[in-house]
């Protein structure tokens, strides 16, 4: 009977694993890790390594990915012929292929996966972590942040995002979507802390 229970607990524990988690709606931060308390360990763990705030890792996700496990960007086309995509970039970080074996080499995760929420929010967590400790931008500050995030430590040294005002305004959105998930995590995050701890009483 004992090992026919730990059996079943066995194989619940893997489907569990190997399934992937989609939010279906992602305008509350809440609500998505309600759905995948799995998510919220994962951000609390990134945000308590590096320093960054989760609801500015989550910002970043979002507008990067919306939370997607294996986006890639779009591949152009030549009449009928698929050429290269222009970026290698991955997951739900959208990271690419020299920042991601950047953070690898440096923490040694070499078995991380772009399409895993936990080692796509430790991810960022690094990155943004980087950028503060290169650039000097607050990890509080997701508008310089994700500038950075999207042009890269020596495109922001350079400044090239002032030639991108489409940019800019999308970094005002990261800004704005990381204000809101930090005021709805302030109303959820003691439940969520509760939760998760009762999982293993």
């Amino acid at each position: 009977m004992i090992i026919n229970r730990l059996i079943i607990f066995t194989l619940l524990v893997i489907s569990v694993g190997c399934s992937t988690y989609k939010p279906t709606q992602v305008a509350d931060v809440c609500e998505i890790f309600w759905g995948e308390t799995d998510w919220y360990e994962d951000a609390r763990r990134s945000s308590k390594r590096w320093g960054t705030p989760i609801s500015v890792m989550m910002a970043i996700i979002k507008q990067e990915s919306t939370f997607q496990a294996k986006v890639r960007p779009d591949r152009p086309k030549f009449l009928f012929i698929p050429l290269p995509r222009k970026s290698s970039a991955y997951g739900y970080a959208q990271a690419q292929d020299p920042a991601w074996n950047d953070y690898r080499k440096d923490t040694g995760n070499w078995g991380h996966d772009r399409d895993d929420f936990g080692d796509a929010i430790n991810f960022v967590g690094w990155y943004t972590n980087m950028s503060n400790k290169r650039l000097g931008i607050s990890k509080w500050d997701p508008y310089k942040q994700y500038l950075a995030y999207h042009e890269g430590w020596g495109g922001y040294s350079r400044a090239s995002y002032n030639k991108k005002p489409q940019l800019l305004t999308v970094a005002k959105k990261v800004q704005g979507q990381a204000e809101r998930y930090g005021a709805q995590l302030n109303k959820c995050s003691g439940k969520l802390d509760k939760s998760v701890r009762g999982w293993f009483f």
